[in-house]
């Protein structure tokens, strides 16, 4: 069975283009893969953070997971900083990529644009991502579009040590999926929804209220035109709002166009909310339910365990075909 590895920060609750582009497709493929899910606290770390939040964030990323539909006994899901092989694997990763590979990721040019002061590990944690995924010898990794370039850099150094060492990892393809994969902002439809976005009104997150829903979904920008069809050059952001209604409702974008001909965005916009709160409220009821729970801490217990016998043997590897460590006289 092919592996599957995919992790998202705990920096922020999840939204629906988090949802859309990344878990949706976890809950889907579980069922097909031997699959590794991860919470990457340790990549949280590259900007500040308040303690007490982040351990507040971990623990209701985790919630969601498996309040989304991730299996635990199908899954495996654990916190990324419980498991020291990442580090250790980040770390020797890092030795073999060069400095020009980092400077030119477009995450890093944008976190770091305007700031007069940036942490090393801003620029040098897509080793870490790359050992992330490395660690178990992942076939595919689900992300979305915006991820594309770092499973470049992943495949780039993959292939690069296998030639330089041994010949030791699996060398990951991405998956993208063809609808969804990049949900634009509610205010700015030409820029991706993102968790941290400072106007509350550019995004749905999971855990969101129906009086907020509603009210985001209301103020979503559209056009003058009042005509619901997609064009996604001409009509952006009636466009976005198309591609998560269809995704949530399962009917075709020609569907939702018929649905809709000759009426307005206010008949479209109302139905929309009702769709996504419908939606939303099984997860949100599941997700209440675990995020206090002992059986929260016990699925990510044996997630660990589990995670830990696999990636600290890859580890063994990495450091055995780089030459570290000390060969034992018998």
């Amino acid at each position: 069975m092919e592996t599957i590895f995919s992790g998202i920060q705990p920096s922020g609750t999840i939204t629906l283009g988090n949802y859309i582009g990344a878990m949706k497709q976890f809950v889907e493929l579980q069922n097909e893969y031997n699959c590794y899910f991860c919470i990457v606290d340790e990549h949280a770390i590259t900007v500040p953070q308040d303690p007490i939040q982040l351990r507040k964030n971990i623990r209701s990323l985790a919630a969601l997971y498996l309040a989304v539909g991730i299996d635990p006994e199908k899954a495996t899901l654990f916190i990324q900083s419980e498991v020291p092989a990442h580090a250790q694997a980040g770390w020797m990763l890092q030795c073999v990529t060069y400095i020009g590979e980092l400077e030119r990721m477009t995450q890093f040019k944008d976190k770091s644009q305007g700031k007069d002061a940036v942490v090393a590990g801003l620029l040098t944690y897509p080793p870490l991502m790359v050992g992330d995924i490395l660690l178990y010898q992942t076939n595919l990794v689900p992300v979305g579009e915006d991820q594309k370039q770092h499973l470049e850099l992943t495949r780039d150094i993959a292939e690069r040590f296998n030639k330089k060492y041994n010949d030791i990892f699996t060398i990951p393809e991405v998956r993208i999926p063809k609808e969804g994969a990049r949900v634009m902002s509610l205010q700015d439809p030409l820029k991706k929804m993102s968790k941290s976005d400072p106007n509350q009104k550019a995004f749905i997150s999971l855990l969101d209220e129906p009086k907020q829903i509603e009210k985001k979904i209301k103020s979503a920008v559209t056009d003058s035109e009042g005509i619901v069809k997609f064009d996604r050059e001409k009509k952006p952001g009636i466009s976005n709002l198309l591609t998560i209604y269809s995704i949530f409702s399962n009917k075709s974008i020609p569907e939702l166009e018929n649905e809709y001909e000759g009426k307005g965005y206010g008949d479209f916009k109302g139905d929309l909310a009702k769709v996504l709160i419908e939606a939303l409220e099984p997860i949100q009821k599941k997700y209440y339910q675990l995020l206090d729970s002992p059986q929260l801490d016990e699925i990510l217990d044996r997630g660990a365990e589990k995670a830990n016998t696999v990636a600290s043997k890859m580890v063994k590897k990495m450091e055995n075909a780089m030459g570290l460590g000390r060969k034992k006289r018998r």
